[in-house]
């Protein structure tokens, strides 16, 4: 893991990107973490970030997100990459966020980032709120259930 705190995201800003990053040290198997991800239905349920997530999370799917961040508005967005117990992109065309997970001594090393950006992004970069708090939360919830559903196992 780089120079980045566990659970404190980072944002970096240009004029036509924005890119945030959090990561985390999961104290579980990454296929229970995979399996958090992965699980549309169950998303709203462990992740206080999400209002809704409906659709199918699989190589070539589709889903519609509500976040927390603006819960008028329905993202929709394609599966770009599903690679599992490793990585996993989703997206439209303005931008794409990626989970990255990465089995390590005790668990799993988590990483979340998401870029969005374009030749229009410096028209309404200003009316996007911050990803900050959000990655954190999302981070911890995930730690949390992730955690929760090992020791469970145990």
């Amino acid at each position: 893991m780089n120079s980045i705190p566990t659970g404190k995201a980072s944002t970096r800003k240009t004029i036509f990107s924005r890119e945030t990053t959090v990561r985390a040290k999961i104290e579980a198997d990454p296929s229970i973490v995979w399996a958090l991800l992965t699980h549309a239905s169950d998303f709203s349920r462990w992740n206080s970030t999400v209002v809704s997530l409906t659709g199918e999370i699989r190589e070539g799917g589709t889903i519609e997100l509500k976040s927390t961040l603006d819960e008028k508005r329905v993202f929709k967005l394609k599966i770009k990459e599903f690679m599992p117990e490793k990585r996993l992109v989703w997206g439209d065309n303005m931008g794409s966020r990626v989970y990255s997970l990465e089995k390590s001594m005790g668990g799993t090393d988590f990483t979340m980032s998401e870029k969005i950006g374009g030749p229009l992004f410096p028209l309404f970069a200003s009316f996007i709120p911050s990803f900050d708090e959000s990655f954190e939360q999302f981070a911890a919830d995930l730690k949390k259930e992730a955690e929760k559903i090992q020791k469970a196992k145990k």
